[in-house]
This record gives structure tokens, C-alpha cells and sequence, in this order.
């Protein structure tokens, strides 16, 4: 049974926003009470929280599908609905979270770090809080915002200060039994660790973290073996210690070759060539261990490396290597740049931004509007209720929409679509001046609200009206 997982796929969705109500207060010997429809709830985001008490992504691959709840509707006598609960996820330390093109959205580390994974709907506002000298009574509500739904995919990379690299088999859980009070799998046979282990050492004032990588062999990081599911776990480290089995009973094999090979496969994995290296002689306890160390040591050095001969048997050569590690740890934590406070960056809009583009859409024939709020508004409309829509036209009216559709080329009868092309509400333009209220014939009526012609009927009324034009012009005889 898998017990350790550190690559899901999450299916998180906000809740919706509760739906704004229409009522009209009503009692006895008050005929006029007025709007009293309240306010739809907000629903609730779905945030991912950092507990370091979890170690793995485990529950995530059995349950890949996370919704928030709801927002409530509003009522009556200004009632307004209760706003959805959050839903707060727990992950691990060190969990990265992308989208699912593999752009980084957020790098959680540190106890408590949060990242809102899908935002909640907004409530619709209520009746009574569209009234206003101009509209007294009105007979709409805004509905509540759909929330966010999105897939993500969260990976977890392991945060620790010293990672034990080399081949399967080559001692690193023994030594990182020993180094610290982690109790991993041990045995004599290649690929026992199938998890990355973790630890706390303490040497002298220093505390650190110590994790071993299974899996490394020749291939790992094209996907050979289980290194390219474990290399990800090396990326936080501030140190990589090449463990090397120099009592191997592989006759094919030698510990400089293993250290050659490991080292392909991290150069080949990208990103580690600035990380400090530490070769540790494992197994001298043995007679073949220890004259293989002594002949192996000179070449090694010659390279460049910090060599260290060690047992985790016999408990050789723990305390050096313990105390040069924390050395170098403490190093590399100094040598980090301070974080800064954090600092309020004001952007403020531009003078000519209207907050919303008017574009033409040669293959939809129709002209296409892109914003924030004219999509927001188009979500909130109730379009059976035609009083709401001609309150959507007046917003939009107020913001210039029609302003822009007149420079782009736009002609009465051509079709406007507001929002992306998948999920885009489309209507014939009726060009006017007014404010949508003030075309309201009875109430709840308004001549906007027509189906949409096809594109193609629109292409045809268009070529008629010129053919029209022309045919009266080739006619016109002044004399």
C-alpha cells in the first residue's frame, strides 16, 4: 500500500456567491414599505496552509477533488446570506504548487505559509441595496459569482540542509540513523528506502536537517529506477554529500565510477552546480573498506573534495563529519540575503485606462469585450428578468462600453460578446444614448433583450442593407 506520495493532481472549486433578493416589504397599513431584499453570502476560497506535522501528500492522491461550500441566498427584511466556509488544506513543508502547464503559482515553506488556491464567488447584492433616487422599487437582484475552479498539481520537495546522495545500498540510511533519531528501513538489498527519509541533527549550536535520495542509478534522470521520482527532493539542500560504498561486492563497480555516474545524473537533473560537495567513505569498519579508502582518498582530494571516512556500524568518524556539516550549513545560512520588510508597492491605473478593450473578431463576426467588471456584471445578470438587463445596459452604458463599440466601427445590429470566447454572453448592439431604465416600456420590458442573429444572418442583412444602398443610388436621377 502506497504511504508516501509527493506528486498529486488537485481539483480544487470555490464556492459559489449566494444570489441577492428581490422583496418588497410588506405590512399591514404600510402599502409603500419599499425594497428589502437582502445580500447573497460570499463563498469560500479554498486555501492551502503549510503544516509541518504532515509529511506527505497522501490524502490528496486518494481525494483529488476539493470543493469549498456556498454561499446562502439573501431573504426578505434585509436578511442577508451566510458567507461559505473556507477550506483550508493542510500540506506538507516545502509543497510547490503549479499550474497545469508547470508554471510555478507558489512555493510554500515555512510553518503557516497559506496560498488560496480558488477564490470565492462574490454574493449578489440584493434589491434593496440597487435602490436609489432613480430606481426606488427594483424588481431585480444580482446573482452570486460562480467561484474558482481550477486544477492544480502539487509537489513536494523536501526541505532539508545536508542531502545523502550514491548508489542503492550504499549506507545512507544507516548513517542517517545514526546522525540523527530517524528510524529508516535498513536492509541489504538494493532500493529498500522507497521514500526519502528525514532527520534532525544537533552539533553544537548548530540544528540541521539531513535527508537521503533512493534510487540513484545510471538513467535516474531521464526516469531510469526511482531517481527521477526522489531528485526533486535535493533542490532545497545547501549541501549534497556523496556517499560511496568502498566494500561493495559488485565486482563491475568502484566507488570513484559511482561518484562519476551520480554526478552525470545531477548535472543532467539541472540546478545543483553551485551546491558544495562532501564525499564520505562509508564502511571502513571493514578490512576491503579501508584499504580501498586509503588507496582512493589521495585522487579524491586531488579533485578537489572534502574527504571523510565513516562507519555507521561502528560508529567511525560520525563526530567530524557531524560538526563539518554544521559548519558548512551554518555558512550557507549566513551567506542568505536578509529578507527585507515587506514593502506596499502602489500602482496606480493609468490615466487612459479604461479598464475593459473593445476588439473586433473577424472569424465570430463579432465584436469582442474584455474586462474585469463588464464580465463581472454579465455574471451577476439575471437575463430572464429584462429589468436586470437593462440595468446591466446602464452600467455598462456608464462605463463607456458604448462609447468604444461607436470607435471601433460598430454598427447598430452587429453582435457584441462579453467575455472569453468559450463562456461569452453574445447580443445584438442596439446603439442608443439613453440609459437603459429609461427605455423600459411596462415594467420589466426591454426591447434589447432579443436573440442574438447568427453571424451569418448578420453578414447577409449587412450585404442586403449596401446592395439596398447602391441599387437607390444607381436609380437617383436628379433631372
Amino acid at each position: 500500500m502506497t504511504t508516501f506520495v509527493d506528486r498529486v493532481e488537485l481539483h480544487v472549486a470555490a464556492g459559489n456567491g449566494g444570489h441577492g433578493c428581490a422583496s418588497v416589504h410588506r405590512e399591514k397599513f404600510k402599502p409603500l414599505g419599499g425594497p428589502d431584499g437582502g445580500n447573497g453570502g460570499r463563498g469560500g476560497d479554498v486555501i492551502l496552509v503549510v503544516d509541518q506535522a504532515i509529511t506527505t501528500l497522501l490524502d490528496y492522491h486518494h481525494s483529488p477533488h476539493r470543493k469549498a461550500t456556498n454561499g446562502q441566498p439573501g431573504a426578505g427584511d434585509n436578511r442577508s446570506g451566510k458567507d461559505g466556509q473556507d477550506l483550508v488544506l493542510n500540506v506538507p513543508d516545502g509543497t510547490v504548487v503549479l499550474d497545469k502547464e508547470g508554471n510555478v503559482l507558489a512555493d510554500l515553506v515555512g510553518q503557516g505559509t497559506t496560498f488560496v488556491a480558488g477564490q470565492g464567488g462574490r454574493g449578489g447584492l440584493g434589491n434593496a441595496a440597487l435602490s436609489s433616487a432613480r430606481r426606488k422599487a427594483p424588481g431585480f437582484a444580482l446573482l452570486g459569482e460562480p467561484g474558482e475552479a481550477r486544477d492544480i498539481v502539487l509537489e513536494l520537495k523536501t526541505v532539508a540542509d545536508v542531502a545523502l546522495v550514491g548508489y542503492p545500498s550504499a549506507g545512507k540510511s544507516s548513517l542517517i540513523s545514526v546522525l540523527s533519531a530517524a528510524k529508516p528501513k535498513i536492509a541489504d538489498y538494493p532500493f529498500t528506502t522507497l521514500v526519502p527519509n528525514l532527520g534532525v541533527v544537533t552539533a553544537g549550536s548548530t540544528v540541521y536537517t539531513i535527508a537521503d535520495v533512493p534510487g540513484l542509478i545510471p538513467g535516474a534522470s531521464q526516469g531510469r529506477g526511482l531517481g527521477l521520482e526522489f531528485l526533486r527532493h535535493v533542490e532545497r539542500c545547501s549541501v549534497l554529500v556523496h556517499v560511496l560504498d568502498t566494500a561493495t561486492l559488485e565486482s563491475d563497480r568502484d566507488p570513484v565510477t559511482d561518484l562519476d555516474i551520480i554526478e552525470e545524473e545531477l548535472r543532467q537533473y539541472g540546478g545543483l552546480e553551485d551546491r558544495p560537495r562532501i564525499v564520505v567513505l562509508n564502511k571502513v569498519d571493514l578490512p576491503d573498506g579501508q584499504d580501498l579508502a586509503d588507496m582512493i582518498r589521495p585522487d579524491l582530494e586531488a579533485r578537489g573534495y572534502q574527504v571523510f571516512e565513516a562507519s555507521a556500524v561502528a560508529r567511525l568518524g560520525l563526530k567530524e563529519l557531524s560538526f563539518a556539516l554544521a559548519g558548512i550549513v551554518a555558512e550557507a545560512r549566513a551567506s542568505k540575503p536578509k529578507e527585507e520588510a515587506t514593502r506596499i508597492v502602489i500602482r496606480p491605473k493609468a490615466v487612459d485606462d479604461a479598464g475593459f478593450t473593445v476588439t473586433y473578431d473577424e472569424a465570430e463576426d463579432v465584436y469582442r469585450v474584455r474586462g474585469e467588471k463588464p464580465e463581472r456584471w454579465v455574471r451577476q445578470t439575471d437575463f430572464n428578468n429584462d429589468e436586470a438587463v437593462g440595468y446591466l445596459a446602464d452600467r455598462l452604458n456608464r462605463l463607456g462600453v458604448e462609447d468604444q463599440l461607436m470607435k471601433a466601427g460598430a454598427r447598430a445590429g452587429d453582435g457584441v460578446a462579453i467575455g472569453s470566447l468559450e463562456n461569452a454572453v453574445v447580443f445584438d448592439w442596439e446603439p442608443t444614448m439613453m440609459a437603459g431604465a429609461e427605455m423600459l416600456g411596462r415594467r420589466g420590458e426591454d426591447h434589447r433583450l432579443e436573440a442574438p442573429r447568427p453571424a451569418a444572418q448578420r453578414r447577409r442583412d449587412r450585404e442586403a442593407e449596401r446592395d439596398d444602398a447602391q441599387r437607390a443610388f444607381d436609380e437617383f436621377d436628379p433631372f
